[in-house]
């Protein structure tokens, strides 16, 4: 299982842009499916965007849809969630997260709910002016 960290958060103000990064411990990600989630202060984690281990299924949350881009490294070991036009309620600390898709039956599957095999430590994003 590879370890996940998070980085790129940070303080902006509404309508700024943030990119975060998820670094894996090994060129892995061919082989897991993705998916970014969030935790605002007194909320529940809700998922955010997903990614299939073969790339070829994205999924986005209604309230980020056209604003977020998910995406990954050609060396298989950096996740990105671009984050555009930011606002207040994007606050929360992000969490990126995998689960095993090395065969082919699961290859183009994309959770967008939390039952991922391994979760960083996230990072804090705040929107605010």
């Amino acid at each position: 299982q590879p370890q996940l960290v998070e980085s790129g958060g940070g303080l902006v103000q509404p309508g700024g842009s943030l990119r975060l990064s998820c670094t894996t411990s090994r060129s892995t990600l061919n082989r897991y499916g993705m998916g970014w989630f969030r935790q605002a202060p007194g909320k529940g984690r809700e998922g955010v965007s997903c990614i299939s281990s073969n790339g070829r299924t994205t999924n986005y949350a209604d309230s980020v849809m056209g604003r977020f881009t998910i995406s990954r490294d050609s060396a298989g070991n950096t996740l990105y969630l671009q984050m555009n036009s930011l606002k207040p309620e994007d606050t929360g600390v992000y969490y990126c997260a995998a689960f095993v898709a090395n065969i082919a039956s699961t290859k183009s599957i994309c959770r967008m709910t939390d039952d991922y095999d391994r979760w960083g430590q996230g990072t804090q994003v705040t929107v605010s002016s």
